[in-house]
């Protein structure tokens, strides 16, 4: 993906499709000066400063043809996201329009931006670190409020701050190792090695690293599916879930021959919710179809909602399904409940009815129609699905698998400095491995970097991003 840095680029920012407007994104040498050449008014745009909009109409100059009446967004170097000179084009936003411009602006001295080459080209200017871009693709991908908040705060910088912080502790620890090492013992006497701030450190450390969980949960969110068998009421829920009437609800059995899935936010967690075909026993070849690939949504689902017909009860087939998804039936003679697994949540529906009998130990009774339980539900599920320990709104949480492992990495150096020290291991032995730490810290903000890294990063984003 390197590429020689400044040659010109250009890309879509915005998605394909009809709308109002579409915004193609350039950057690089000369950029102002060579799309000027394109337009009706190449003076007014060259001579413009930075941070103006400027209305134009571009204009392919091999045939005089007009292309669109467009607005231009001009920045200069330094004072733009990526540190170059750079242009925004605000067009109309049909398919054909932006194609045919960004045909023109390829034929005349731009070429196509690789997945995240404006991002890059901003860190590789030092616009931003490396926890910020990935902020910024973390931005795109969010799907509710609260994960587009988190990634809003690690743009912000929450991340690098901390990291920051702690590394510059352990760099002034490393001043201090660096005396011993160049001035022997016998001239200077022994300086000793702050031990709490070090504890402090790792702690700190460990802390952003165990926010990861939080970090994923909110981006990538969970799938959670209905099951049961037929009639049990899982349509009813699903449309509950969603509050709109998206499932088909009938009292003929097997009416959901194959699985429906649809996005829902709760309490700001992403959930893909799927409703799945009744699980029984049938000879029918779709309905069978249907429940083996239920089988498939229940085996990749983070947690399961089993429900049962209140109205019925608990029957053998029913037990037999649970005990398949983890369910014992009986606990020890001094346990009252059953066990469930974190990722069962049985349930019994149908409340309203007042034929409903009474829930037996460990399902939550609740109403698909009435609604009644099911905010105790919402909760019981947030429960089973978020971390044990939450985090406080201004505390720093990672979305990075190379985030995290990276820190996992600086502390387990930590760990080694820590067990060093209460050995009294040669001062030399220390200093290795906080240096280990202190670069480990340096590749999450990138001030440590290779092109494998950067690729590694980048490759993920969107064009034009």
């Amino acid at each position: 993906m390197i590429h020689q840095q400044n040659d010109r680029i250009a890309a879509p920012a915005t998605p394909l499709g009809t709308a109002a407007l579409a915004v193609i994104r350039t950057s690089g040498e000369d950029c102002v000066h060579t799309l000027a050449a394109l337009t009706d008014r190449p003076e007014s745009i060259r001579r413009s400063p930075g941070g103006r909009l400027r209305r134009a109409m571009l204009v392919d100059p091999d045939s005089g043809r007009a292309l669109d009446d467009v607005m231009l967004g001009v920045y200069r170097s330094p004072r733009s996201y990526t540190g170059e000179e750079s242009v925004e084009i605000y067009c109309h936003g049909s398919i054909p329009g932006v194609q045919e411009i960004l045909a023109l602006l390829y034929r005349k001295g731009f070429r196509a931006a690789e997945p995240g080459e404006f991002t890059m080209r901003a860190f590789l200017a030092g616009k931003i670190d490396l926890t910020r871009a990935e902020a910024v693709q973390e931005i795109v991908r969010s799907r509710t409020a609260r994960g587009h908040e988190m990634a809003l705060h690690r743009l912000g910088g929450s991340v690098e701050e901390a990291i920051n912080a702690v590394k510059t502790d352990l760099v002034n620890v490393m001043a201090r190792v660096a005396v011993q090492l160049d001035y022997p013992e016998e001239e200077t006497g022994e300086i000793p090695l702050p031990p709490d701030q070090i504890l402090a450190a790792r702690k700190a450390l460990e802390q952003l690293a165990g926010s990861y969980r939080t970090g994923r949960l909110y981006q990538e969110g969970v799938r959670l599916a209905l099951a049961g068998r037929t009639n049990a009421g899982k349509s009813s829920l699903f449309n509950a879930f969603l509050k709109e009437d998206r499932a088909i609800v009938s009292a003929t059995h097997g009416t959901t021959r194959d699985y429906i899935e649809s996005a829902i936010d709760l309490d700001g967690v992403p959930v893909t919710l799927y409703d799945t075909a009744g699980l029984r026993r049938t000879l029918e070849e779709i309905e069978g179809e249907g429940i083996r690939r239920t089988t498939q949504v229940l085996e990749a689902a983070d947690l399961v909602l089993y429900l049962v017909d209140g109205t019925e009860g608990l029957s053998g087939e029913d037990t037999d399904i649970l005990e398949s998804l983890g369910w014992v039936r009986d606990r020890a003679v001094d346990r009252t409940e059953p066990p469930v697994p974190d990722r069962l949540v049985p349930v019994w529906n149908k409340t309203d009815d007042p034929r409903c009998k009474h829930a037996p130990a460990g399902f939550l009774p609740v109403s698909a129609v009435s609604l009644h339980g099911i905010n105790t539900l919402v909760q019981t599920i947030l429960a089973r699905v978020t971390p044990e320990t939450r985090v406080a709104e201004s505390t720093p949480v990672i979305d990075s698998l190379r985030q995290r492992d990276l820190l996992n990495r600086a502390v387990t150096a930590l760990e080694e400095v820590e067990r060093g020290l209460t050995r009294n291991v040669p001062i030399d032995a220390i200093a290795l491995d906080l240096q280990e730490a202190i670069h480990a810290l340096g590749e999450i903000t990138g001030e440590v970097s290779s092109a494998d890294i950067l690729d590694a990063v980048f490759n993920g984003f969107c064009v034009g991003k």
